[in-house]
């Protein structure tokens, strides 16, 4: 009876570790569901045809779920210094990975406003040096996919917008850092450019999808200490 009793304590804090290990691991499998419809949308809109791009005057109402990875068209002319975001290690054209930038530049809309534009990606060494080619030259038509800003994570590194290095693709805080007042609070990734660098196409990567491992992996801790508090009462 002594022994059973001192089983109770236990027995009442593992079943509330394996409840919230369940909760966790349902809550994963409804985000997974949530996440499966969302990269269907993106990928319907990252495979249409493009359309134009919202005015200046919609942009602040924009809402990133509405427009991220939207193919869109627009004309304009490249103006400004370029930006160098840091894109960690990509591999172009099926070879090895390589650390690089991705070069984003002002373009000034001919109906107003400006965007910044991701022309692509550059290795770093290449991009340090500024040794890839310049945008066109004069009014030109783009078409990419509009971008929303990117979370700052805890162990991002700081900008260095002095240097024109920056290590998040977040066109309002590049925007601000080059004194672009009325820049939209998204970016454009250009398609894919063709040979060269810097190579269009490169920076329209996916969210990842883990959820479905992140659920496994709770359930499975549910699982495992259920079956270590059985094999442990036992031997009590």
């Amino acid at each position: 009876m002594t022994a059973r009793r001192g089983l109770v304590g236990p027995a009442i804090a593992t079943g509330l570790c394996i409840a919230l290990f369940l909760a966790l691991g349902v809550w994963q499998m409804q985000r997974l569901t949530w996440k499966e419809g969302l990269l269907a949308r993106l990928d319907a809109r990252a495979g249409a045809a493009p359309v134009a791009l919202p005015p200046a005057a919609e942009w602040a109402g924009l809402m990133a779920d509405d427009y991220a990875f939207r193919r869109v068209r627009a004309r304009g002319v490249y103006e400004g210094a370029d930006a160098l975001v840091f894109a960690g290690p990509a591999s172009i054209d099926r070879g090895p990975a390589q650390p690089g930038y991705f070069v984003l530049t002002p373009f000034r809309l001919a109906d107003g406003g400006v965007v910044l534009v991701n022309r692509g990606f550059a290795p770093m060494e290449l991009a340090e040096k500024g040794g890839y080619a310049p945008p066109p030259a004069g009014e030109t038509g783009i078409v990419g996919l509009m971008r929303p800003p990117e979370r700052r994570g805890p162990f991002t590194p700081a900008d260095e917008p002095g240097r024109g290095r920056f290590f998040t693709q977040d066109a309002a805080a590049i925007a601000a850092a080059r004194g672009l007042a009325d820049a939209a609070p998204f970016a454009v990734d250009l398609d894919d450019s063709g040979p060269g660098w810097p190579r269009g196409g490169v920076g329209a990567q996916r969210p990842p999808n883990n959820h479905l491992s992140y659920a496994l992996t709770w359930f499975g801790l549910a699982a495992a200490l259920a079956v270590f508090f059985v094999v442990w009462a036992r031997r009590r």
